[in-house]
């Protein structure tokens, strides 16, 4: 019987995607991001195993809500794309069953064109891309970008929906060309609905300590609101000077 490893769920998520949405967080996650407020999903093995019925269980009480604001399903993590044949069965039922908004919350890790299968019953991804400059994303989450980017390359030739979302740290995101550079790679992207900045935040240092693992950004402060100003018109700045460009 097909199971998946399940870290957490939430039935009332507001920001995971439109509308009212049933939220997933799977197990598992090869990225080691230094900010990230779950590090407890990064083990492969553990988490709680669930059978597709079970997850179908949780989320129908509720679905009156998911319907009448636009809302749905969004698988997050972890990673979900790294159980993605069990994502793919659970979004092909939740569309059968009830014709719900199936999102995708991925680091992009995975290569798109080998999980096809789940893409193709994905209404949205949202594209976390956590730094645009290489060498400081593998300082920053242990692995190069390339296969993020390519993963965003692809989505965008196929005609996919996608929002990007960018945590935004102080000391880590704010040069202002990584920032135009950000800009200008996402401007040359199709099917971009939205962009979000994610300010930095300190909510899961307890559940580094809890592990017993040392939190990489003690001291750190959240992004002012100026910061995270300056960093939108940076970026929107380098969107349209590569959209400028394209459309000459």
């Amino acid at each position: 019987m097909l199971k998946g490893h399940i870290h957490s769920l939430e039935t009332f998520g507001t920001v995971d995607g439109p509308g009212i949405r049933f939220v997933l967080f799977m197990q598992g996650c090869l990225l080691k991001c230094q900010y990230c407020h779950n590090p407890d999903t990064w083990a492969l093995n553990e988490g709680n195993p669930m059978t597709l019925e079970e997850v179908l269980a949780e989320i129908e009480p509720y679905l009156a809500y998911y319907r009448s604001s636009g809302g749905g399903l969004t698988v997050s993590g972890g990673e979900p794309t790294l159980q993605a044949h069990f994502v793919a069965e659970l979004f092909r039922e939740v569309k059968r069953r009830w014709n719900l908004h199936t999102t995708l919350d991925s680091n992009g890790f995975n290569d798109a064109a080998r999980i096809h299968d789940l893409l193709d019953v994905t209404d949205l991804v949202l594209l976390d891309i956590k730094h645009i400059d290489n060498d400081k994303h593998i300082k920053l989450t242990g692995k190069s970008n390339d296969r993020m980017l390519s993963t965003a390359r692809w989505l965008s030739e196929q005609g996919r929906k996608m929002w990007i979302r960018h945590v935004f740290v102080p000391g880590i995101h704010d040069d202002e060309q990584d920032l135009l550079n950000l800009g200008r790679f996402i401007g040359t992207l199709n099917g971009v609905e939205k962009f979000e900045i994610l300010p930095y935040h300190q909510m899961g240092v307890y559940k580094w300590e809890m592990l017993g693992k040392a939190y990489p950004l003690e001291g750190v402060p959240s992004p002012t609101d100026e910061e995270v100003q300056r960093a939108y018109r940076l970026i929107e700045e380098g969107r349209l000077e590569t959209a400028g460009t394209n459309a000459t």
